[in-house]
């Protein structure tokens, strides 16, 4: 029989299903997030937009009367210059040699600091410390205090073993460049690595232990595949911001000797600020947003698919 009311004879009307709320709780979030959203749209267009409208004008500083479109003019000069491509070469060999060095030493020293040992806690923040050193500062340091042929540290070790001090910014820029860039970054790859290998299991190790593995077995065979996750993403943020270095090489070598240091972000600088060349280095910036994008692209591919591993 179906429901009826006590006075008799009509079907109970059944109850309004109430509408499920939102992650906002029911309240229109929109007003408050719009104002924070169009200030980045703002700070994010704007600048690419300015970019993109110099990129295909002919605008040189030194000579502001010459301007007008200038088409794909830019681009052509720019692509045929040796320069690009030294650049290009270069900003490669910083990114992958700071990585591939940054993340071996990162793993072998995560490993080195996750055993017990007398006075660990001082010695994880003097590692993680250099991290924190802004990159002019750490320039300045290595230039001055310890890579100087005259007063440096390393040249007063060299002449107490009677050896001659070497300049070592002018016979090898880009591996002095890559040293300090190591010593920045290192720690980060050793504070992310280090925290995944907390998170092991430690019955895990204590059960290799007992079946008899040694200690590379188990870095091998049981930390190492642990911190495959963290190493994709640290390579992922190394290479975001090794992509766009300037201060070291500004404040060190100055792009030298010749273009031995110039990586792309340093040539945009050139072309801008000391060419005043305002369109030709607005072209190169465009190249350089269009190789980030694609960089970008493929690292976020690569890492999302090991996070759903």
């Amino acid at each position: 029989m179906s429901a009826t009311t006590a006075s008799g004879g009509a079907p109970a009307s059944p109850k309004p299903r109430q509408k499920k709320k939102g992650p906002g709780g029911g309240v229109n979030t929109l007003p408050l997030l719009a104002p924070s959203v169009i200030l980045l749209l703002i700070w994010m267009i704007v600048p690419l937009a300015m970019t993109l409208f110099f990129a295909f004008r002919r605008y040189n500083l030194l000579n502001p009367m010459i301007h007008g479109w200038a088409g794909f003019r830019n681009f052509e000069f720019l692509l045929k210059d040796p320069a690009l491509l030294h650049s290009l070469v270069v900003s490669v060999i910083i990114v992958v040699g700071v990585i591939v060095i940054t993340i071996c030493l990162g793993t072998v020293l995560a490993a080195i600091f996750n055993q017990p040992f007398r006075g660990q806690g001082v010695a994880r923040v003097l590692m993680i410390s250099p991290f924190f050193v802004m990159p002019t500062v750490s320039a300045l340091v290595w230039k001055n205090l310890l890579l100087d042929p005259v007063s440096g540290l390393f040249a007063a070790m060299f002449r107490m073993v009677g050896l001659q001090p070497v300049a070592w910014f002018s016979v090898f820029p880009l591996g002095s460049v890559m040293t300090i860039l190591c010593w920045e970054w290192l720690p980060y790859a050793f504070l992310i690595l280090f925290t995944a290998l907390q998170s092991m299991d430690e019955e895990q190790l204590e059960a290799a232990r007992l079946d008899g593995a040694s200690a590379l077995d188990i870095f091998f065979n049981i930390q190492l595949p642990h911190m495959s996750r963290a190493i994709s993403v640290t390579i992922m943020i190394e290479m975001i911001f090794l992509l766009s270095v300037f201060a070291e090489i500004y404040v060190t070598t100055g792009g030298g000797p010749g273009y031995a240091t110039t990586n792309l972000t340093f040539l945009i600088y050139q072309r801008a600020l000391l060419a005043f060349n305002v369109g030709g280095a607005s072209a190169a910036g465009v190249i350089a947003i269009i190789l980030a994008n694609i960089v970008s692209a493929f690292l976020t591919r690569s890492v999302a698919k090991r996070l759903e591993v």
